[in-house]
């Protein structure tokens, strides 16, 4: 029984500690400075949240574009991406070239992936490159679907010729 009551003991005393340890810490409204503090952290995490959301759907939304395409053929290793830019309403864009290895005109449809130096995505679109003659080279641009910021990497998360 001894046992039972300190542990019971130790568990209150500690549960005292951490409910003392937290009040001391409460935002109580008469601390300017820690309000602000609250609000722009919370204005940045909102900010970041709404970005992941629009990534993640830009993502979603060029997956099902490239699911749709029927009788494609991987053509990853055909596609060359030059150096990225911001265009004049502050998109990212990046220039697209394909190369048709085929004996026969083909289109090409490119998932290009906008990521962070951090490798984390900001945005995903779907370039389509029709009908590049056979042996031939063709070119596009890939635009960003809302501004970017900060250092942004394309890449091509897959490219199909049919």
């Amino acid at each position: 029984m001894t046992g039972r009551w300190v542990r019971a003991a130790a568990g209150g005393l500690l549960a005292g500690a951490v409910l003392t340890g937290t009040a001391g810490c409460s935002d109580d409204g008469d601390n300017p400075v820690s309000g602000a503090v609250s609000e722009a952290a919370s204005a940045v995490a909102s900010a970041a949240e709404g970005v992941t959301d629009a990534a993640s759907e830009a993502a979603d939304k060029a997956e099902r574009q490239m699911a749709e395409i029927k009788d494609g053929v991987d053509a990853g290793d055909e596609v060359e991406l030059g150096d990225p830019a911001t265009d004049s309403d502050g998109r990212t864009t990046v220039p697209v070239t394909v190369r048709n290895t085929d004996d026969k005109a083909r289109s090409f449809a490119i998932q290009v992936r906008f990521e962070d130096g951090d490798g984390k995505l900001l945005d995903a679109v779907v370039l389509t490159i029709s009908d590049v003659p056979a042996g031939k080279p063709g070119d596009g641009t890939a635009r960003s679907t809302h501004k970017l910021s900060g250092s942004v990497t394309p890449s091509v998360a897959s490219a199909l010729r049919y």
